[in-house]
């Protein structure tokens, strides 16, 4: 067998073929390098989470929301959880299609702690193939309101953590551009996203700090950074929320008066 410094002993070579991380012929190109760095990088932030959950629940469960190819949950189940005696990764993917090649997936690689479902947020929410507390929610790109739905679950699930990467955040832009003329006559402010690449950025920005006040309202402490250096990725930020219970005060009003001054307030219920 090849051994290739950059990976670890005990990963497992099929899966990373299956990441396009090695070659069918197991060689790492250094495109793929950049690659396993980026995976490694979130693991680092991921790993203690882990960690602390392991310790202090009897079977600790990790939901991955908008699942998609399930790469994040196979990435933290070979790197962490196949070498524990408990705990279980779950993916939640409306692509009934995707579903089913992750399932053959974990049986060839023989995950027998992992399982995949075909169901919406909504429906998700209220499954009885899944338990009424979760211990971890991630979402890796889930794109646009995704990540939104996968905070909705984990607030519904009362999750320990969340971790989420969010991925071309479009619903708050255009609600910015679709105000734009009327935000114009009121506020000075709005040339802050009167141009159309500021309308996409801003409403990027804008899109997270919501997200952040909202989780800040329903008791979470949250920790923003960014996730591999920018030249890798765009998208890049990287949410980490702990539930503490303990809402901060002024969260929900600060979160009201921003949609109030960006001329928004119909994405009120998203954030609520």
């Amino acid at each position: 067998m090849q051994i290739i410094p950059e990976i670890k002993p005990s990963q497992s070579l099929e899966l990373l073929k299956e990441l396009h991380i090695l070659t069918r012929d197991g060689k790492l190109n250094q495109d793929t390098r950049r690659k396993l760095k980026q995976v490694y990088h979130l693991y680092q932030f991921i790993e203690p989470i882990l960690q602390e959950v392991f310790e202090g629940a009897d079977e600790p469960i990790l939901v991955d929301h908008g699942a998609g190819k399930s790469y994040l949950g196979f990435i933290l189940y070979d790197l962490f959880m196949k070498s524990q005696s408990k705990g279980s990764v779950v993916g939640i993917e409306t692509r009934k299609e995707l579903v089913e090649k992750s399932k053959d997936l974990a049986i060839r690689l023989g995950f027998d702690r992992m399982s995949f479902h075909h169901l919406t947020v909504e429906e998700s929410s209220r499954s009885s193939l899944l338990p009424d507390k979760i211990d971890i929610v991630t979402a890796l790109h889930a794109c646009d309101t995704a990540t939104d739905d996968a905070i909705r679950f984990g607030l519904t699930k009362k999750a320990s953590f969340m971790v989420l990467v969010p991925c071309c955040q479009a619903e708050v832009a255009e609600h910015l551009r679709r105000s734009k003329s009327e935000s114009l006559a009121r506020t000075a402010l709005s040339e802050i996203w009167r141009h159309p690449i500021h309308t996409r950025e801003f409403g990027s920005l804008v899109t997270n700090v919501l997200r952040c006040l909202q989780l800040e309202a329903n008791g979470y402490q949250v920790t923003v950074t960014e996730l591999v250096g920018w030249e890798h990725s765009m998208k890049n930020e990287l949410i980490v929320a702990r539930y503490k219970n303990s809402p901060r005060k002024n969260a929900q009003d600060r979160l009201d008066v921003i949609l109030q001054e960006l001329n928004i307030e119909a994405l009120k219920t998203r954030f609520s």
